[in-house]
C-alpha cells in the first residue's frame, strides 16, 4: 500500500457520511498574485492503489446493436509482491471508504486522469474506441449515449467485485478535446438546429471569420444533416421548442469539459439549459477549439450558476501532453468531484477565485489578455 502524501484534508468518505455541498466556489478580492510555484495538493496521488478491469463488452440493442467496450479504474488492495504505482490489472478492489462515486469518460482520456482520480476513492468508466474524428458527425450523439449507457449496465450488471463498492448515484463526467464535448453533452446542454446551421451559413462573414480549415470540421455536419437527425432519433430530436432533448441522466451531477468544443452546436438557448456544476479549463492559445469561440463563449453562456472556468494562459490546445499543465488539470479534477460527488467541503479551496490567482499562468474566469 502507498503512502498518503498528508496534506491537511481527508477524504470525507473515510470519517463519516457525506452531506450534499452547497456553497460555491467563491473568493475575497484582497488575494495577491504569487509569482512563485504553489504547491497542487491535490496533484499528488491519493491513499489507494489503483486497479482495472479492462474490455469489458456490452451490447445497446436500442441502437441496432452498438458495441461498448469499457475500461474501469478503482481503488485496490495491490497483490504483496507488487512494486511501483502503476495500476493493476483485475486487482482486487479496496472497499475502505466505499461506495466510491462514478466518473465516466473516454477511456483515452481515461487514461490521462482515472488513475490518480481512483487513487482519491473514485471508480472511473472509460469507453474505448472513443476518438477525436476528421469532422463532426454521428459521433456527436453517440459518444454521450455510450456514457450513459455504460453507466446503465454497470449500475445494473456491475462486475461481481465492484457490486458493493460502486456508487451509480453520484456520477461526474469529464473529457478533453473531443470528449470535452463529450462531457459538456452530459450537462443538461441539448442541440440548438436553427442556431447550429445559421451560425454555419454566415461562417466565412463573421468578423473576425474562423479559419476555413474551422469551418469545415465543424459545419461538415450540415451537408449530412438528416443522417445526423435520424442517427440521433425521434426521442431526442422532437421538442416543442426546438431544440433536442438532453442527452444525459439525472444521476450525473457535475460535468468538467477541458479545452472543449460544441459552441455552435448548443448555441446560447442550448447552453443555458445545463443545470449542473461545471467546470471548464481553456486553453488561452488553443490552435484547435479556440479559447474564444469554445471555452469562453460556452462558460459565458452555460444556464448553470454553479459554473467556473479557469483560464490556462500561453497554453495550446496540447497542453495535456506536458506533464506539469496535466498534473494542474488532475489537481482540479480531484477538488471539483471531490466537492460535488464525494461532499468533501476542504476541498472547495482548491478550485477557488483565492486558489488560482496566486497563479501568474492561471486566470479566473475569462481571460482577457494583460
Amino acid at each position: 500500500m502507498k503512502l498518503f502524501i498528508s496534506i491537511g484534508i481527508a477524504v470525507c468518505s473515510f470519517l463519516s457520511s457525506c452531506s450534499a455541498p452547497t456553497i460555491l466556489p467563491s473568493a475575497t478580492p484582497e488575494s495577491t498574485l504569487n509569482p512563485e510555484p504553489v504547491i497542487l495538493p491535490l496533484s499528488v496521488p491519493g491513499l489507494y492503489d489503483v486497479g482495472f478491469h479492462s474490455d469489458i463488452p456490452f451490447t445497446d440493442s436500442s441502437r441496432s446493436d452498438r458495441k461498448v467496450t469499457i475500461t474501469i479504474w478503482y481503488p485496490a488492495i495491490p497483490p504483496q509482491d507488487s512494486t511501483g504505482n502503476d495500476p493493476i490489472k483485475d486487482a482486487t478492489p479496496n472497499p475502505v471508504g466505499s461506495p466510491y462515486p462514478v466518473i465516466l469518460s473516454s477511456a483515452k482520456v481515461g487514461s490521462f486522469f482515472a488513475p490518480h482520480l481512483a487513487s482519491y476513492g473514485f471508480i472511473i468508466i472509460g469507453i474505448q474506441e472513443q476518438d477525436s474524428a476528421t469532422n463532426w458527425g454521428p459521433w456527436l450523439v453517440n459518444y454521450p449515449l455510450d456514457l450513459v449507457f455504460a453507466l446503465n449496465q454497470v449500475a445494473a450488471y456491475p462486475p461481481e467485485d465492484l457490486t458493493d463498492i460502486l456508487d451509480t448515484e453520484h456520477v461526474g463526467a469529464m473529457g478533453y478535446s473531443f470528449d470535452g464535448y463529450t462531457s459538456l453533452a452530459l450537462s443538461g446542454a441539448r442541440v440548438d438546429p436553427e442556431f447550429y446551421l445559421e451560425q454555419c451559413s454566415q461562417a466565412d462573414m463573421l468578423d473576425p471569420a474562423p479559419p476555413e480549415w474551422w469551418i469545415d470540421y465543424i459545419c461538415n455536419l450540415t451537408g449530412e444533416w438528416d443522417a445526423f437527425v435520424t442517427n440521433a432519433g425521434s426521442s431526442i430530436t422532437t421538442s416543442s421548442d426546438g431544440l433536442w432533448k438532453p442527452m444525459t441522466d439525472e444521476r450525473i451531477r457535475a460535468v468538467m469539459p477541458m479545452a472543449p468544443e460544441g459552441a455552435w452546436l448548443f448555441g446560447e438557448r442550448g447552453l443555458a439549459a445545463a443545470d449542473i456544476p461545471t467546470l471548464i479549463i481553456g486553453a488561452t492559445e488553443d490552435q484547435y477549439n479556440y479559447y474564444d469561440l469554445e471555452a469562453s463563449y460556452i462558460y459565458q453562456h452555460l444556464g448553470t450558476p454553479d459554473r467556473t472556468l479557469i483560464s490556462f494562459i500561453d497554453q495550446d490546445h496540447m497542453m495535456i501532453y506536458d506533464g506539469s499543465q496535466a498534473a494542474r488539470m488532475r489537481h482540479f479534477a480531484t477538488a471539483f468531484f471531490g466537492y460535488y460527488l464525494q461532499g468533501n467541503h476542504d476541498y472547495l479551496y482548491y478550485f477557488s477565485k483565492d486558489f488560482v490567482i496566486q497563479y501568474h499562468d492561471l486566470a479566473w474566469d475569462v481571460y482577457a489578455g494583460e
